[in-house]
């Protein structure tokens, strides 16, 4: 069920409450506090685009296993973009991007019980229609500017649950390997030298050869080792920074 708001402080917020069921969906046309990762703040136009949270029960799921829940969201998004005509490639760990440019940013919370997740509210911004952004924003870019028309959101909005709900059934039914490969496949930047920084600042020449079962980005270093990094303990370099 997608449940439609005007304002709201998140989504993510919205639906912690347990009305919400498995796969309802809260879509909020302005949220006075949209979150993103690593803490960023996410700006969307009001009546462009897409803000919206979908809550997930994996009960089956074991907390080492999470990262298939970001890969399954990521991959139903770059699958929508692409039944649009839109080529998306995922950004570790949960950015959309087409080309260098930002489309669409994730944020998944989880809830535990036990050794198992029991309830997990995944947060989406998908820039739809929107031609302009605030300088501020460094790589920003829509639907609308790839493609030149502009697209009917609640349309959009009912395609990425479609694909969501398709993927999460693969995992249920055990197709972990196919999802893991899948996403590989899809990553920005695979295979290329590309400059990351450290949390201190510090930046270093590496090549994306994978990710690890629980999410780890795997990086070729330029002395030939591959080092493991888990979130926040690398972040990609935009090419004009």
């Amino acid at each position: 069920m997608i449940y439609y708001i005007e304002h709201t402080t998140s989504t993510n917020d919205e639906i912690r409450d347990l009305k919400y069921r498995h796969m309802d969906v809260v879509w909020a046309e302005h949220q006075s506090a949209g979150r993103g990762q690593r803490g960023h703040s996410w700006h969307s136009t009001e009546g462009e685009n897409l803000t919206f949270s979908i809550v997930l029960t994996p009960t089956f799921l074991p907390i080492t296993e999470q990262f298939l829940l970001s890969e399954i969201v990521a991959l139903a998004l770059v699958q929508t973009l692409a039944e649009y005509g839109i080529e998306g490639r995922i950004k570790w760990t949960n950015d959309i991007y087409v080309g260098d440019n930002k489309i669409v940013g994730i944020l998944i919370e989880h809830s535990l019980s036990g050794d198992t997740l029991s309830r997990t509210i995944v947060g989406i911004g998908l820039n739809v229609n929107q031609a302009d952004f605030p300088a501020l924003l460094p790589n920003p870019t829509s639907m609308f500017r790839q493609r030149g028309v502009r697209f009917e959101r609640r349309e959009v909005l009912e395609r990425i649950v479609a694909n969501i709900q398709m993927l999460y059934s693969k995992l249920e039914h055990g197709e972990k390997g196919m999802i893991e490969q899948q996403y590989v496949k899809t990553m920005y930047h695979l295979n290329e030298v590309h400059t990351y920084a450290y949390p201190d600042g510090a930046r270093f020449n590496a090549t994306i050869r994978g990710v690890r079962h629980s999410g780890e980005l795997c990086l070729e270093h330029e002395d030939g080792a591959v080092r493991e990094y888990a979130f926040k303990e690398v972040e990609f370099c935009l090419r004009d920074k």
